[in-house]
Parts: C-alpha cells; sequence; structure tokens
C-alpha cells in the first residue's frame, strides 16, 4: 500500500513547503526519496546557499502527522 509523504524544508526563520509529495511505499523509501531530493537541490542551488545550518528535511504524512526529521548539512560535494 502507498502512502504520500510530504518533504518541507525549514529552519528558525524560514521554510520552503512540499505541496505535491511523493506517493512511497514505506518510511524508509520515504527517508532515501528526501536524501536524493536534499543533494539535488544543494547541487541545483549551488553557491547560493552555502550554509544549510539550522535547515531541517521534515517528512509529513498526507495528514500533517512528522514522520521523520533530519539536519541538512552541507553537501559532501562541496569544495570548501
Amino acid at each position: 500500500m502507498l502512502m504520500r509523504c510530504y518533504f518541507h524544508l525549514v529552519s528558525d526563520h524560514d521554510q520552503i513547503l512540499d505541496d505535491e509529495g511523493v506517493e512511497v511505499s514505506d518510511l524508509e523509501s520515504a527517508r532515501a526519496q528526501a536524501l536524493m531530493a536534499v543533494s539535488e537541490l544543494q547541487h541545483e542551488l549551488g553557491g547560493i546557499v552555502d550554509d544549510w545550518s539550522g535547515w531541517h528535511l521534515r517528512i509529513l504524512s498526507s495528514e500533517g502527522r512528522l514522520l521523520y526529521s533530519f539536519p541538512i548539512l552541507k553537501s559532501p560535494h562541496s569544495s570548501t
């Protein structure tokens, strides 16, 4: 059975909300999708956002229940 999860990026001062979500088979799949999405976002933004400290990615169910949250770290592919 598939479930829809939403990935919200949040900090103390800002938030980027996912209004589409993705369908996944379980929480582990949602976590893998979230990590991939964060990596892609960091690559797309390049040097625009150099410091991700204070940001978290939250995975929410379609009912709005928090399923998982983790801090966003600087991309491991950074050259600094």
